[in-house]
């Protein structure tokens, strides 16, 4: 198997480059890494020392690729298949980049914010400003969002990208810590439409049995 994913099924990063692999069928070999095995944990942090996941491995290509976007970007230019996730317009391809990156930057990261403090051990101090900090972001992302989506089937437009890679992982684990609910209908559908394709529901069944590890409160 020329490709390896390096990830975990939990994650919300792995997710967004799963779906772009599951998007097009392109074999690849999962490869979950376990933290708590010091081993495999070092072996991991040889491949690229900030040990962030997702990693990709092109062993034909002998090439190591980190960080989403990149990943997908390399997939669409080594194993191109028929869904193309940066268009060839360079006007469209911009909006593309630019949906990913609020999807990335303004829902993900305060969401992973608002996990994080939750899963905090109970012996270290909690951050309730940091918190409070990062449900403004997402009130303030959600808002945007709702009037960047009006009218589009996808994230950019007509066709599924990029962007829609980074939405379905952000805004799932989103709507678990500041519920969409009736106040953002449009980020909410559009949310569903995620929830319905194909390559999503499959990121979402594998990691199914692993949910109990998402802290609710």
């Amino acid at each position: 198997m020329s490709l390896t994913l390096h990830m975990h099924p939990l994650s919300s990063y792995c997710w967004k480059a799963l779906i772009a692999l599951y998007e097009n069928d392109t074999p690849f070999e999962a490869q979950v890494i376990d933290f708590g095995d010091l081993e495999a944990a070092a072996a991991f942090k040889a491949l690229w020392p900030t040990a962030k996941m997702p990693l990709l491995r092109d062993e034909a290509r002998n090439r190591t690729i980190p960080e989403t976007s990149i990943i997908i970007e390399h997939l669409q230019a080594t194993y191109p298949g028929p869904v193309r996730f940066i268009p060839d317009d360079p006007e469209a391809a911009l909006r593309v980049r630019l949906m990913d990156r609020l999807f990335d930057l303004y829902v993900m990261t305060p969401m992973q914010a608002i996990v994080a403090d939750r899963i905090r051990p109970v012996d270290v101090a909690k951050d309730p400003y940091g918190v409070a900090q990062a449900r403004s972001q997402l009130a303030t992302a959600y808002g945007l969002l709702e009037t960047e989506l009006a009218g589009r089937t996808w994230a950019a437009g007509e066709d599924f990208t990029l962007a829609d890679c980074a939405a379905a992982p952000a805004l799932f684990y989103a709507d678990k810590v500041a519920p969409l609910g009736e106040t953002y209908p449009v980020v909410s559908a559009y949310l569903d439409r995620l929830l319905a394709r194909p390559s999503f529901a499959r990121v979402l069944r594998e990691a199914e049995p692993y949910f109990a590890m998402f802290p609710t409160e």
